[in-house]
């Protein structure tokens, strides 16, 4: 270990302790209340849960919580399997990507529906603008929205203390799942996009550039919507990168 990895070590250490307390509050509110900038995201919030019929005040125990929550994962993984595999006959595909494999395309929808998101492919010649968009960040938000509502839920479990004929509840997987992502990934990706953009990386839906260089080879430089994509890969600690 050189001294400039310690380095390196130590400032990401200082910054974890640095923002624990902060984020921990911040996740705390979000999750149980009262909710962050109600009149800015909590529309969007009802919007959504309306979408779902739903209603915030409504909670689960941990079986209807599960079986929430494998249903939503079910529903995503076909999804993202159809357009994967249906992208040559889909729009913003300007490079003309083929259909993705079928056993690839199945082994895409689950390993992201799971938030694994093991990529046995190079994006940026696999995969077109919509699937990167749709199938895959969709993914990137729901699937780190997914696992943070479970860590949550679970946490409900282990410390609430309930009257001996009170509901064994453990809260709404819907309202965790939406909350997860209106109030956490979406505008922490929205703010890292843009630092992104504005420091050259790619956002555009432009097909692949085919260039010559200085020494006289050809050279394809990929395009498209690459700093939204990044931004919610890291957040969501997940693979899946725009290029390979």
């Amino acid at each position: 270990m050189t001294a400039l990895g310690l380095v390196h070590i130590g400032v990401l250490l200082i910054l974890l302790l640095a923002l624990a307390r902060p984020v921990g509050l911040y996740l705390y509110r979000v999750f149980e209340g009262p909710a962050p900038l109600p009149r800015a995201l909590g529309r969007t919030e009802r919007a959504l849960l309306r979408l779902v019929g739903t209603d915030a005040t409504c909670e689960q125990t941990w079986i209807q919580y599960a079986v929430s929550l494998l249903a939503f994962s079910a529903i995503g993984m076909v999804v993202t399997f159809a357009i994967v595999r249906l992208q040559h006959l889909l729009p913003l595909n300007p490079d003309g990507m083929p259909s993705v494999r079928t056993d690839t395309a199945f082994n895409t929808a689950a390993s992201f529906t799971t938030n694994t998101n093991w990529q046995g492919w190079s994006g940026e010649s696999t995969m077109s603008h919509l699937s990167q968009m749709t199938a895959l960040a969709w993914q990137h938000f729901v699937s780190a929205a997914t696992g943070l509502a479970v860590a949550v839920a679970l946490s409900r479990g282990l410390t609430r203390r309930l009257a001996p004929d009170a509901p064994r509840t453990i809260g709404s997987f819907w309202l965790d799942l939406m909350r997860a992502t209106v109030y956490v990934f979406v505008p922490a990706s929205l703010v890292i996009a843009l630092v992104f953009v504005s420091q050259g990386v790619l956002q555009n839906f432009a097909p692949a550039l085919h260039v010559t260089t200085l020494e006289g080879a050809e050279q394809v430089l990929p395009m498209g919507p690459v700093a939204s994509q990044e931004a919610i890969k890291q957040l969501g600690t997940n693979g899946g990168g725009f290029v390979n």
